[in-house]
């Protein structure tokens, strides 16, 4: 990963999270607007994510919105050209690129995450919102059907009837609320929103970044089946994992492992 990787005029901004760190870092960045995304904002939000996800040099990836909101949802300025597209078309949809993504993003949630937003962050695997944060859902309000899983993802979240109180009356989910009903992981002041998902982002590159990539993979597929089958994927792709290691690989995992237990654990 290179310097800043700037895309649709500089309204998503990519780039490492220090010099030479594993660590991207995605900013929406429309600030004046929340972070309203266009539909070219929405093509190179979802080419960022594509991109990231095949660079080795990547092992996780963080998703911030710049100033006050992390993202208000659609500009509904364009909603025509937004809502009449292709809703189905992958390649251009952010939420479908981050779901494809194999590298684990971590939302930097400060301010509002609206509508499309909400759906943005959660897409995210794991969330670290500000204290001030809210996530708010107003399809009901605008007449706005959901085609980015939030009437999905929400109930299995937090719970049917709350996603039902959530979406159906628009009410704000503050982030105390949020870290209750466990759709954030950690709540920090606002000004350290980004310090902590990058914290929590490095964390996850310091460790050994294929094991990642398919602990990732078997976690969220296996959340779409019963526990039993989900038990039986586990198997299989271990079974799968090992079969393929050679045994200079298994003598690198011990030496890996001997070298690990000599130094202090991670402050996560």
């Amino acid at each position: 990963m290179g310097a800043a990787s700037p895309d649709s005029g500089d309204l998503i901004v990519v780039e490492p999270a220090r010099p030479g760190s594993p660590v991207a870092v995605v900013t929406i960045n429309r600030p004046a607007a929340l972070n309203a995304l266009t539909k070219p904002m929405m093509v190179s939000l979802a080419a960022a994510f594509r991109r990231l996800g095949a660079d080795d040099a990547v092992a996780a990836v963080v998703l911030a919105g710049r100033g006050r909101a992390f993202c208000s949802g659609v500009d509904l300025t364009a909603a025509e050209e937004v809502f009449k597209g292709d809703v189905k078309d992958v390649a251009t949809d952010p939420v479908a690129q981050m779901e494809l993504c194999r590298k684990p993003i971590v939302g930097a949630v400060a301010g509002f995450a609206v509508t499309a937003g909400f759906e943005i962050a959660l897409a995210c695997d794991i969330l670290v919102a500000g204290r001030s944060a809210k996530f708010l859902d107003t399809h009901a309000k605008f007449g706005i059907f959901p085609s980015w899983g939030l009437s999905q993802k929400l109930s299995r979240i937090i719970g049917p009837n709350r996603a039902r109180e959530v979406s159906l009356t628009c009410m704000p989910v503050t982030a105390e609320m949020a870290e209750r009903w466990g759709l954030v992981n950690h709540v920090v002041d606002d000004t350290e929103v980004l310090i902590k998902a990058i914290e929590v982002a490095e964390a996850i590159a310091r460790n050994n970044r294929n094991l990642v990539v398919l602990y990732k993979s078997v976690i969220n597929d296996g959340f779409q089946l019963d526990l039993k089958h989900a038990q039986a994927l586990e198997k299989e792709r271990g079974h799968k994992y090992y079969s393929g290691m050679t045994k200079e690989q298994f003598a690198n995992m011990q030496k890996f492992i001997q070298g690990r237990s000599s130094k202090p654990s991670s402050k996560l």
